[in-house]
């Protein structure tokens, strides 16, 4: 315990005594929030015990009721077809609906054959996958850590983790040649792990922004290094961002189906390996901010213990932050897990992204473009990235956005970033030939 461990809350000290005991490398990986972290013995147990035992008068929770269901307007349940007032209006608990967090963990399983026979908590529900990342960086991100990410990276990150709480982070090549840099991201955890008791690590496949999802063999060579990194005694907190999971289109070659997730949980026990996921872009409901935590412990004989405590301290993060997710994306989401025809209709949909995927891929790589742009390797998820030449691409961005009446994105001075989740197939060979254009009139010709 350090110093400081004296003033905790009880509640506290009792999970990070657990920790201790079950699963020291998990204690030693926490924030000096995440120790702090706990859910309170307060409104919310209590009025639990009460729902259940508090037969004749429950005058716990703060909620108006009305015959027995929480009280609403006819107004607002009119739009509603088919859902109780209580599925739609009521509080849902800080860590989720129990029948929503069951169905995900099945699905997980479904989907990810490595997990198959693991240990791994079950997830937690957070207001979308952003939140997700809040929350864990609530738990192990403190003042001055170090976070590993490709030069490829969703800006947001550096919100969350550098501005909000004080991390750095550092960065390595994404690419080489025609995949992703193995050799580099090695190079850079063991750099960025000397001398350091805890390194994170957070991996984004499919990748936002360039679409990539490694293959089968850079899975397993990532995998590898981040294992011999743990046998050195580094505690590794790897974050997986898995939010456009499930849209594989196999463009040039073959990629990975699954998240790495499987391959790194119960592994080693200074892994933690945390996937964060949700409905958002898998069952295409961005505006339900629906997402989920769910953490894969190192050690499998001690990975309920632990979980457990995780999930409290979960828990009281989102309770001291947002208390709970909303009731209603929860009861739209579990029901459309629980439909028959859940699976056949995802696949419609990833179909049509495919097809987008597949006209990129053809007309992007067109050799009449070379002289304006390179395409990086993509095939996954809502996008892809180019390499403009002879050109900044912040003044393209807004000479296509003048000149064009064409919006698209640049993430660096070199790259702009195309969201063909967004375009019809017909769309798409007319903007590669505006941006081609836009490209040339800035270069003079």
């Amino acid at each position: 315990m350090s110093p400081a461990e004296p003033t905790l809350n009880p509640l506290a000290r009792e999970l990070n005594q657990k920790l201790e005991s079950d699963a020291p490398e998990v204690l030693a990986m926490l924030s000096p929030l995440g120790r702090r972290l706990y859910f309170p013995k307060g409104i919310l147990s209590q009025s639990a015990e009460a729902k259940e035992r508090g037969k004749r008068f429950n005058a716990t929770i703060g909620i108006a009721t009305e015959g027995g269901s929480p009280m609403y307007l006819p107004s607002m349940l009119r739009s509603l077809e088919g859902i109780s007032a209580s599925d739609a209006f009521n509080y849902a608990p800080p860590a989720g609906r129990p029948d929503l967090r069951e169905r995900w963990a099945e699905k997980l399983v479904e989907e990810n054959p490595a997990l198959r026979g693991k240990k791994f908590g079950t997830p937690i529900v957070t207001n979308a996958i952003t939140h997700g990342l809040a929350v864990v960086g609530d738990l192990f991100v403190g003042e001055g850590d170090r976070i590993l990410l490709p030069d490829k990276l969703w800006g947001n990150y550096r919100l969350t983790y550098e501005v909000r709480l004080g991390a750095k982070i550092a960065t390595y090549p994404f690419y080489a040649g025609g995949g992703f840099h193995v050799e580099a991201f090695s190079n850079a955890l063991r750099e960025q792990a000397a001398g350091r008791e805890k390194l994170l690590v957070l991996l984004n496949f499919p990748n936002n922004p360039t679409g990539y999802m490694p293959t089968p063999s850079e899975g397993e060579a990532i995998t590898r290094a981040l294992l011999a990194q743990a046998e050195k005694g580094t505690k590794l907190v790897v974050l997986l961002d898995d939010a456009y999971f499930g849209l594989f289109y196999h463009l040039g070659g073959k990629s990975m189906t699954e998240s790495l997730f499987g391959l790194l949980a119960n592994r080693h026990p200074n892994l933690l390996a945390i996937k964060l996921d949700g409905a958002t872009k898998e069952l295409f409901v961005w505006g339900l901010r629906c997402g989920f935590v769910t953490f894969g412990p190192g050690r499998a004989e001690s990975a309920s213990a632990a979980c457990a405590v995780l999930d409290a301290k979960a828990r009281g993060a989102i309770r001291g932050a947002i208390s709970n997710s909303p009731q209603l994306s929860q009861t739209l989401v579990s029901r459309a897990l629980a439909s028959s025809s859940i699976d056949a209709e995802r696949k419609a949909k990833c179909e049509i992204l495919r097809a987008r995927a597949e006209k990129v891929f053809e007309v992007a790589n067109a050799p009449r473009f070379g002289e304006s742009f390179e395409v990086y390797p993509f095939n996954s998820g809502y996008f892809m990235c180019v390499r403009v030449k002879g050109v900044d691409a912040e003044k393209l961005r807004v000479h296509l956005l003048d000149a064009h009446e064409t919006g698209l994105i640049s993430t660096s001075a070199t790259d702009i970033r195309i969201a063909f989740s967004c375009l019809e197939v017909e769309q798409i060979e007319p903007l590669f030939e505006t941006l081609h254009r836009g490209i040339q009139e800035l270069q003079g010709r």
